[in-house]
């Protein structure tokens, strides 16, 4: 309750009669709080799907909205986050690129995965019809 100092005569005041007044200053500190706590969280929310990347000395490209293949070291397909079962892996980029003006694909293969299984997989999707094969690598660390 906050005071009022015309309210202190003692005739004036009623008994009983409150101010009332909204205090905004807990309001604010804790608005202030969970904003900060989005800010530093917001960016911890996306977690894609891990893959152990080779390295390479060349920087890499910024594209938008492109189209990414990962192939995991369990020999799994995911194309932008979905995952694509083996045999319909043609198919299912087919259909993902039929009406697209860029066929480009960028394919993100995990380093501990054999060579003739990354060929493998670059063919079936030559085979798609893509014509443009990208390969997504991590940037060497300097010291």
């Amino acid at each position: 309750m906050a005071f009022n100092p015309e309210a202190s005569s003692g005739s004036e005041r009623r008994i009983g009669a409150t101010l009332a007044e909204i205090n905004i200053i807990p309001l604010v500190d804790v608005v202030l709080v969970l904003l900060l706590i989005f800010m530093l969280t917001a960016p911890m929310m996306y977690r894609g799907i891990d893959v152990n990347l080779p390295t390479a000395s060349t920087k890499p490209t910024a594209v938008e909205e492109r189209m990414v293949l990962t192939f995991t070291k369990d020999q799994a397909y995911y194309l932008n986050d979905r995952k694509v079962a083996v045999a319909a892996l043609e198919p299912t980029l087919r259909d993902a690129f039929r009406d697209r003006k860029d066929r480009t694909l960028y394919l993100k293969a995990d380093a501990g995965l054999s060579y003739g299984a990354v060929i493998e997989t670059m063919d079936r999707v030559r085979r798609a019809g893509i014509e443009r094969l990208g390969m997504v690598t991590e940037p060497t660390r300097t010291r």
